[in-house]
C-alpha cells in the first residue's frame, strides 16, 4: 500500500511540471525574483500589443475602462480602474493612445507599478502626460481610501 501512495504522488508530482520547457518569447510574464535561480523558469507567450487606431473613441474608452479594472494583480486594478474612472471621460485621443500603449504593452504588471510609484524610472517611451498623470494620481495627495476597485456599474454610468 505504501508503495502504492508512493506512486500516486510521484505521479501527481510529474503532473505538476510544465509540459513546455524552454519557451522563450520577446513578451511574456517572467515572475522574476531578486533571489530565483530562474532554474523552473517558465515564459508565458503574450500576443504583441497592436495599436486600434480606427476603433471608435466611444468604445476605446470603454474597452480601456475594462482593461483598466482586470489586471494580472491587484494593485493595479485598483489603481488603475479608479485612475480610469476619474480621467478616461476627459482624455484626449492622443491621451489614449498613450494609455493604451501604457495598460497593454509592457508584459509584467509590476513594470507598470514601479512606474507609476517612481521606484523604478520610466522608459522613454512610456514617458507623456498620461504618465504623469498616473504618477501624479498615484501620489493620493487628497488621502482618499482606494482599498478596492471601483463596481462594474460604473461601466454604464459613466464617469461619477
Amino acid at each position: 500500500m505504501f508503495v502504492a501512495f508512493q506512486l500516486v504522488t510521484g505521479l501527481c508530482q510529474a503532473a505538476w511540471r510544465p509540459a513546455v520547457t524552454g519557451l522563450v518569447s520577446s513578451r511574456g510574464y517572467r515572475g522574476d525574483a531578486p533571489d530565483d535561480t530562474r532554474g523552473d523558469l517558465i515564459e508565458i507567450p503574450l500576443p504583441p500589443w497592436e495599436e486600434k487606431p480606427d476603433e471608435p473613441i466611444d468604445i476605446k474608452r470603454r474597452r480601456l475602462l475594462y482593461e483598466s479594472r482586470k489586471r494580472g494583480m491587484l494593485e493595479n486594478c485598483i489603481l488603475l480602474s479608479i485612475f480610469a474612472k476619474r480621467y478616461l471621460h476627459t482624455m484626449s485621443e492622443k491621451q489614449l493612445q498613450q494609455y493604451d500603449r501604457l495598460i497593454n504593452e509592457p508584459s509584467n504588471d509590476w513594470d507598470i507599478y514601479y512606474w507609476a510609484t517612481e521606484a523604478q524610472p520610466t522608459p522613454e517611451v512610456y514617458q507623456g502626460e498620461v504618465m504623469d498623470m498616473l504618477k501624479e494620481f498615484t501620489k493620493n495627495r487628497n488621502h482618499e481610501q482606494r482599498l478596492d476597485a471601483p463596481s462594474l456599474e460604473y461601466l454604464d454610468k459613466g464617469s461619477q
